[in-house]
């Protein structure tokens, strides 16, 4: 019906699951860059930022496998469902990295990169808000300040280009 607001279920491991996703997406994103240009030091700094998000990839990864079945079961708490909505609309519509920027200049390529990252972010920000303390609400803050430093990164490298 038009108007009728869905419900979404999100337990701790459906979100870490959304957050390896995105991850993974980042990873391949940075690697296809890497591997479309010649620019040598780019390929270096697209390839570490590849690496890092692996990383991410494995702690959220890891931070699964550490939930108990009761814990993978629990549903996040969010009476207004504000959470859970905003997450999937996020999963649904740019979780993040598409390769849009696939082909495109250096600068575009950046660009799409620190759009890419902001959304990250966002989408971080929902899961912290959704997840408890004791499910890895300290980690994902970690994986947070590490986003925002390649949003630096990627900043950094855009202004070098222009200059």
């Amino acid at each position: 019906m038009l108007g009728e607001k869905m419900a979404y279920d999100f337990n701790a491991d459906d979100v870490f699951e959304m957050a390896e996703q995105m991850e993974s997406n980042g990873a391949k994103f940075y690697r296809a860059t890497a591997d479309s240009t010649d620019n040598e030091e780019l390929k270096k700094l697209f390839n570490h930022l590849a690496d890092m998000e692996i990383a991410h990839q494995n702690l959220f990864k890891s931070l699964r496998e550490e939930l108990s079945e009761k814990e993978k079961a629990a549903m996040v708490f969010d009476p207004n469902e504000e959470s859970t909505l905003y997450l999937q609309a996020l999963v649904n519509s740019r979780v993040s990295f598409e390769n849009e920027y696939q082909g495109n200049s250096i600068e575009s390529i950046l660009k799409g990169a620190i759009e890419s990252e902001k959304d990250t972010i966002v989408f971080y920000l929902g899961i912290k808000e959704a997840v408890p303390d004791e499910l890895g609400k300290n980690q994902i803050d970690k994986i947070i300040k590490e986003e925002m430093a390649h949003i630096r990164i990627l900043s950094q490298e855009l202004i070098r280009l222009r200059d």
